[in-house]
C-alpha cells in the first residue's frame, strides 16, 4: 500500500470502527437502561432502532451528497454530528430524549460509514479491494467484540451514559486528521437528483417505520399498512424517476447484475439474523443465565471476536477465489451456530454450552461481510463506487431492522420478562428467527455469478459493467 493508501484505509476503518462500537455498546447496557428510565421492551427497541432508522434513511443520501459536494466534506461533517449526538445521549434525562438523540446519531453515522466504504473503495484498485476490506472489517470486528464488552465495563464499572461520552474524544482526533490527510473527491454526478433523494428517503422510512412499529401498533394496523403502502408507492416512483433522470443517484441497470443484486441480498438478510441475535444475546446472559453487564460482555467474545481474526483472511482468499463460495458458506455457519444456540438454550444452562456454537456463528459472518462488500462495489464502474457502497450500507442496515423487528415478535409471542424460564422461552423463538435470516442469506449467495478469470476481464466501464457481472 501507498502512505496515502494507508492513511485512507486507517482513518476511514477508525471513523467507522466509532459508529460500529457505538452501534453495538448499548447492548449490555440495556437491561440497566430499562430499569435506570423505567424502559419498556418498546422503549428498549427504540433506542437500537431510532439509530437504525435515522442511519437506513439516509444512507443513500449521504452517499449522493458525497458525490456531489465531496467526500471527504461530507464524511468530517457526519464525524461532527456523531460527536455532538453522544454528547446529547449521554445527557438524556429521560428515554424519549435518549431515543432522539440516537436518531441524530444515526443520522451522522450514515454520512461516516456510507462515504469510509466509498472512500476505501476508490483508494484500492479491484485486485486489492478485497484485502483491504478484510482490513477495514477487521478494525469494525474491534468494536463488534469489544463494543459489549466495554458496554459492560462502563455499565457496571462507571454509568451506562459513558458508553456515549467515548465517542467525543474519538471523534475530535480524527476530524482533523481526516482534513489533512485524505484528499477530497467527488463522484460523477454535477447535480443533486432531488427527486430521488426526497423518493428514496420516504420509501426506506416508511418501511423501516413500518417494521419498528409492527408489534407495538399491531401488523394489521392502519398506521403500519399505511407505512408499507407509502413505502411501495414512493419506492415505485423512486425507480421510476431512477430510470429516466439524466443523473440518477442509484442506475437501475445496476440491478441487471447478479453480483450486484445478489451481494445486497445476501447481506440483507445474513445482517437481519445478526442484529436479531445480538439484541437478545446480551440480555439473555444477563436475564436468562444471572451475569452481569461485564460479565456478558466477556462471554460474547467468542463469537464478537472472531471477525477480527478471521475478516481479513477472508479478505485476501475473496480476491484469489472469489465471493460466492464465501457469501454460501458464511451465512450457513452462521445458520448452524444459532440454529444450534435454539436447540440447547434454557434458563440457568451452563455457559461453556454455548462457547462452540457462537464461534462458528461468528466466523459465518467474519466471512460474509468482505466477500458481499466486495461483491457489490467491484460489479460497478469505478466512479460509481460511491452509490454502490451506500445501497449496499442500506441494505445492511434494512436487513438489521427488519431482523429485529422479526425477533421481538417472535420474542414476544414465545416468552416474555416475568422470569428467566420466560425470557429463554422468548430467546430461543427469536435465535430461530436468526437461523432463518441465515439460511435465507446463502440461497441468495449461490445466485452469485462464479469467478472470473483476470486475464478476460474487461475494463470496467459504464457499458461493460453489467455484461462482466452477469457472466
Amino acid at each position: 500500500m501507498t502512505s496515502k493508501q494507508k492513511w485512507i484505509l486507517v482513518l476511514a476503518a477508525m471513523a467507522a470502527f466509532m459508529t460500529a462500537l457505538d452501534s453495538l455498546v448499548v447492548t449490555t447496557a440495556l437491561s440497566t437502561i430499562k430499569l435506570d428510565l423505567g424502559a419498556s421492551v418498546e422503549g428498549l427497541e427504540w433506542t437500537v432502532n431510532a439509530y437504525n432508522l435515522s442511519f437506513a434513511v439516509l444512507l443513500m443520501t449521504a452517499a449522493a451528497l458525497g458525490d456531489r459536494l465531496g467526500r471527504r466534506r461530507v464524511f468530517v461533517a457526519g464525524i461532527g454530528l456523531f460527536v455532538v449526538a453522544s454528547a446529547a445521549c449521554g445527557v438524556a434525562p429521560s428515554v424519549g430524549a435518549l431515543i432522539a438523540a440516537r436518531a441524530v446519531q444515526g443520522a451522522g453515522a450514515a454520512a461516516v460509514t456510507t462515504l469510509a466504504l466509498a472512500l476505501v473503495g476508490t483508494a484500492f484498485p479491484p485486485e486489492k479491494r478485497g484485502a483491504a476490506l478484510g482490513i477495514f472489517f477487521a478494525v469494525n470486528g474491534l468494536a463488534v467484540a469489544g463494543g459489549p464488552l466495554v458496554g459492560g465495563a462502563i455499565t457496571q464499572g462507571i454509568a451506562w451514559q459513558w458508553i456515549f461520552w467515548l465517542n467525543v474524544p474519538i471523534g475530535l482526533a480524527l476530524i482533523p486528521l481526516v482534513l489533512r490527510r485524505i484528499p477530497e473527491s467527488h463522484g460523477p454526478d454535477s447535480s443533486l437528483d432531488l427527486p430521488g433523494l426526497a423518493l428514496v428517503s420516504g420509501g426506506v422510512l416508511g418501511l423501516v417505520w413500518g417494521l419498528v412499529r409492527g408489534n407495538d401498533a399491531g401488523w394489521g394496523s392502519a398506521e403500519v399498512i399505511g407505512a408499507f403502502a407509502a413505502a411501495v408507492v414512493l419506492l415505485s416512483a423512486f425507480a421510476a424517476v431512477e430510470l429516466r433522470t439524466r443523473a440518477p443517484m442509484l442506475p437501475m441497470r445496476f440491478f441487471r447484475s447478479r453480483a450486484f443484486t445478489a451481494g445486497n441480498a445476501a447481506i440483507f438478510c445474513a445482517v437481519g439474523g445478526l442484529f436479531c441475535a445480538v439484541f437478545f444475546m446480551a440480555q439473555f446472559l444477563q436475564t436468562g443465565l444471572g451475569y452481569d453487564p461485564l460479565g456478558a460482555g466477556l462471554r460474547l467474545l467468542p463469537w464478537t471476536a472472531t471477525l477480527f481474526f478471521v475478516a481479513p483472511v477472508a479478505g485476501k482468499l475473496v480476491d484469489r477465489f472469489g465471493e460466492r463460495p464465501f457469501l454460501v458458506i458464511g451465512p450457513l455457519l452462521q445458520a448452524i451456530g444459532f440454529g444450534w444456540i435454539a436447540l440447547v438454550a434454557e434458563a440457568g444452562m451452563s455457559y461453556g454450552t454455548l462457547i462452540a456454537p457462537l464461534m462458528v456463528a461468528g466466523v459465518g459472518i467474519s466471512m460474509s461481510f468482505p466477500a458481499a462488500q466486495n461483491s457489490v462495489v467491484s460489479s460497478v464502474p469505478e466512479e460509481a463506487i460511491g452509490k454502490a457502497a451506500g445501497t449496499n450500507t442500506t441494505m445492511r442496515e434494512l436487513g438489521g431492522v427488519l431482523g429485529i423487528a422479526i425477533g421481538v415478535a417472535a420474542f414476544a409471542g414465545a416468552g416474555g420478562y416475568a422470569s428467566p424460564a420466560d425470557f429463554s422461552d422468548g430467546f430461543v423463538a427469536a435465535i430461530s428467527v436468526s437461523a432463518g435470516l441465515s439460511v435465507a442469506a446463502a440461497l441468495f449467495g449461490a445466485a452469485l455469478p462464479g469467478r472470473q478469470s483476470p486475464l478476460q476481464a474487461e475494463p470496467r466501464t459504464e457499458s461493460s459493467v453489467v455484461r462482466n457481472s452477469s457472466a
